[in-house]
C-alpha cells in the first residue's frame, strides 16, 4: 500500500519538475531542530550542495536550534518571517507524536509542511566490538536480563522512540531507551559502547560500517548496502517503518512561495546528483508536495495518532 501511494506521489510531481528550475532571489536560511552530524543534517548538506550547483548565486545557510527533541525549533518557526526565505526542516512522525505526548509549546496543525523528500527505515545497530552478533544473540541477551540491555535514539515521542516500543512489543523483551538530542549525539555514545545499541536509521548503519553492527532493519526487503542483515519481516514482525524529513515554513508564508519551495525541493529530489548521494546514504527519496500534502499528512496524522494510543502518550 505504501510504495503504491509513494509511486503515486512521485508520478504526480513529473509535470511540475518541468517548470521547477527558479532559483530563489537570495541566501535561504534552511533552519535544523536536530544538532549536526545525524540524518537530518546530512541531508540538509545534501541539499545545500545541490541547490548551489543549480542556483549558483544562491547561498543556503544552514542554522542549528535543537532541543525537545526538535521540539523546541518547531515550537518557534512560526515565529521567523514569512518571507520565503526562512525553510525549517520537520520530522515525522515527531510533529505528531509530541504535540499528543503534551511535552511541547505546538500542535500538529501550527506546522506548515511543504514538502516531505526522503524517510530512512528503522534498524537496530550495536557496536561492532559487542559479543551480541546477530538478532538472535539480541533477543538471549534481551530475555535473559529484562531492563538491562539499552539502546539508544534520537529525541523523545520521536520515530527512534516509537520504534524502541514497537521492538519491545513485537519480540516480548524489556529494554532501556536512552533518548539524545539527536543521532549525532547518540553516535558517540554507541561508537564509544556507553549504550548496548541502537533503534536508528539505516543511514546510521551505512555512514559507520565496521563500527557498528546492524542486527536487523524495518524495510519490506534486504537493502542492498547491507545485504546481509535481515529484515524485520524475516524475523516474523511484519514492520516496514521509518521516520520521514521535510521542509516546513512559517504560517505567513505567502501560498506562491510555498508552491515555489515546493518545486524547487522536488527538483532537488529529481537530481541525479541527489539521486546518488541518496542511494550511498541509505535515504529512500519521496515526492511528496503541496498537491499530494493534505491527503498524505491526514493518512500520517491518523496512523501516528494510533501509534501513539499504542504507546500510551499522552496519559495522564
Amino acid at each position: 500500500m505504501m510504495k503504491r501511494l509513494l509511486c503515486t506521489l512521485g508520478l504526480a510531481l513529473l509535470a511540475p519538475l518541468a517548470l521547477a528550475q527558479a532559483c530563489p532571489e537570495k541566501n535561504l536560511l534552511y533552519w535544523q531542530a536536530f544538532p549536526p552530524g545525524g540524518e537530518s543534517d546530512l541531508s540538509a548538506r545534501h541539499q545545500q550542495m545541490v541547490l548551489k550547483k543549480r542556483c549558483a548565486a544562491v547561498d543556503t545557510i544552514i542554522q542549528y536550534k535543537p532541543g525537545a527533541g526538535g521540539g523546541l525549533m518547531w515550537s518557534q518557526m512560526n515565529q521567523l518571517a514569512g518571507d520565503g526565505l526562512n525553510v525549517v526542516g520537520i520530522n515525522l512522525p515527531h510533529i505528531v507524536f509530541q504535540p499528543i505526548e503534551g511535552q511541547v509549546q505546538y500542535k500538529t496543525a501550527d506546522i506548515t509542511p511543504v514538502f516531505w523528500f526522503h524517510y530512512t527505515p528503522d534498524i537496530l545497530v550495536v557496536p561492532e566490538n559487542s559479543p551480541i552478533k546477530s538478532f538472535a544473540d539480541f533477543l538471549k541477551a534481551a530475555k535473559a536480563e529484562p531492563g538491562k540491555f539499552s539502546l539508544g535514539g534520537s529525541g523523545l515521542n520521536s520515530a527512534n522512540h516509537a520504534a524502541h516500543e514497537r521492538l519491545n512489543a513485537a519480540f516480548g523483551v524489556k529494554t532501556n531507551y536512552i533518548p539524545f538530542k539527536g543521532t549525532g549525539d547518540m553516535s558517540t555514545a554507541v561508537l564509544g559502547a556507553q549504550v548496548d545499541g541502537a533503534i536508528t536509521y539505516s543511514p546510521f548503519a551505512i555512514n559507520n560500517k565496521g563500527r557498528v553492527r546492524p542486527l536487523a532493519i524495518a524495510m519490506d526487503k534486504r537493502h542492498p548496502l547491507m545485504p546481509e542483515v535481515p529484515t524485520f519481516r524475516e524475523l516474523g514482525v511484519d514492520w516496514v517503518d521509518g521516520a520521514y524529513r521535510g521542509i516546513g515554513v512559517p504560517k505567513s508564508t505567502p501560498p506562491e512561495a510555498i508552491k515555489r519551495l515546493s518545486e524547487l525541493w522536488a527538483a532537488l529530489n529529481n537530481d541525479p546528483q541527489m539521486k546518488e548521494l541518496a542511494a550511498k546514504n541509505g535515504f529512500e527519496l519521496v515526492n511528496v508536495g503541496t498537491e499530494q500534502m493534505d491527503a498524505f499528512m491526514k493518512e500520517r496524522v491518523r496512523l501516528y495518532t494510533e501509534g501513539a494510543q499504542r504507546l500510551g502518550l499522552g496519559r495522564k
